[in-house]
């Protein structure tokens, strides 16, 4: 009952943090899960079923308070669901030991991406840029081998070259539904069913947050939240890879 309610805590957490930035949800929640022992594989297996419930109810929140660009999610949904379709199966089908290491070294660049970013969230606006497609490629890529980071690369890379930051992270998480369903199915044809162990916990702390992040992002500054996360998210992996390497 302790470790459900962990879960709850987490989910609840990481999905308004999520909500409220465009990211964190699976890199948090991944990390968690990791934490404990689940094999990357598994721990981005359940990342992504929980966040079809969560980023379903996220959307919904964004489109209701009008935060959401189609034409961003039309460029970046196609090419975010074939990268996340890739990130899927590679991970599936390789050695677990190596995943673990490459994963919390993967979350400690994101980490280290995240806090430089946010140093850099007020340029110039512009128009959607011809690597739209090819970034949502990578990050549906990168999010489900590494069980997170859709947010991390799509949101502040859209805020930092221009884009206002409502309308980016809006559209970016009502895009990740899409990346969430292409993920999780090709891990349940790979790999089965996730445990419902932690699966609820996560989706219900995560559901009942989303509704909060559409009406966050359009009074909370991004900056102070993106900081916190990027540390938190450092600071987990530089522990978990050293107990990674140490067992070695």
């Amino acid at each position: 009952m302790d470790t459900w309610w962990l879960f709850f805590v987490v989910g609840f957490v990481a999905q308004l943090v999520d909500g409220a930035l465009g990211m964190a949800y699976g890199v948090l929640t991944n990390a968690a899960l990791l934490a404990i022992g689940l094999p990357p594989a598994q721990a981005s297996a359940l990342v992504h079923t929980a966040e079809i419930f969560t980023t379903g109810a996220s959307a919904a929140s964004h489109i209701y308070h009008r935060n959401v660009d189609w034409r961003m999610v039309a460029r970046l949904g196609v090419a975010g669901v074939l990268g996340a379709i890739l990130g899927a199966w590679i991970l599936s089908n390789i050695d677990v030991t190596a995943a673990r290491r490459f994963v919390y070294g993967y979350l400690l660049i994101m980490g280290l991406y995240i806090l430089w970013k946010s140093m850099r969230i007020a340029l110039v606006p512009r128009k959607l840029a011809g690597w739209t497609e090819p970034l949502g490629f990578v990050a549906g890529f990168l999010d489900a081998s590494g069980g997170g980071g859709w947010g991390p690369l799509t949101t502040t890379t859209l805020v930092g070259s221009g884009h206002a930051p409502r309308h980016a992270v809006g559209s970016v998480n009502t895009t990740e539904f899409f990346v969430a369903v292409a993920a999780a199915t090709t891990f349940f044809a790979e790999l089965g069913a996730s445990s419902l162990e932690h699966l609820i916990p996560l989706v219900l702390g995560g559901v009942l947050a989303a509704p909060f992040g559409g009406w966050i992002v359009k009074r909370v500054p991004a900056r102070g939240l993106m900081i916190a996360v990027g540390l938190l998210i450092v600071t987990i992996s530089i522990v978990q890879l050293f107990r990674a390497f140490r067992a070695m």
